[in-house]
């Protein structure tokens, strides 16, 4: 078995079908006003960097950071694929994006998930992120559960 997580483009047949599976999920849990998920050619602007991690070359996860002007960022597009789960891809994904955030010198990384995701949010704690209020453009739901970890002092540690 050998996982990869390497910056790509989104816009890639495989991608995409991993992107529409995290849709698919998504829409299971939330109805569309809850749903905060950017397209694929929102996950290509300039300001987004997209990791996708790869199991055997197939694409199974992926992840992406939208870069503020302010010293911040914030974590999109966090999906693992339920066949990849349990080879810690969602780790080296929220490791790989931590380290990026690092390198452009970010101080705080923001992130919205949705409290169903229960797995999601176990891991976001385990690695330190800890539950604030909106951030950037959000408002304050039922939908969302807004999470914040300060990276600059723990260096690109995951």
């Amino acid at each position: 078995m050998t996982v990869t997580i390497a910056t790509e483009h989104p816009n890639q047949p495989d991608v995409v079908a991993l992107i529409g599976l995290s849709d698919e999920y998504m829409a299971s849990l939330y109805p569309p006003e809850g749903n905060f998920a950017v397209d694929v050619d929102a996950l290509s602007k300039p300001d987004i960097s997209f990791l996708v991690g790869r199991l055997d070359g197939k694409a199974v996860a992926c992840g992406a950071i939208k870069w503020f002007d302010d010293g911040s960022a914030e974590l999109k597009r966090i999906f693992v694929h339920d066949d990849a789960r349990g080879h810690g891809i969602g780790r080296k994904i929220m490791a790989a994006l931590q380290a990026l955030a690092t390198e452009r010198g970010v101080n705080r990384l923001y992130l919205e998930t949705g409290p169903l995701n229960v797995e999601a949010v176990g891991l976001y704690e385990a690695l330190g992120y800890r539950q604030c209020g909106p951030f950037a453009d959000y408002e304050e739901n039922p939908h969302s559960l807004f999470m914040v970890k300060d990276i600059q002092q723990q260096g690109a540690k995951a």
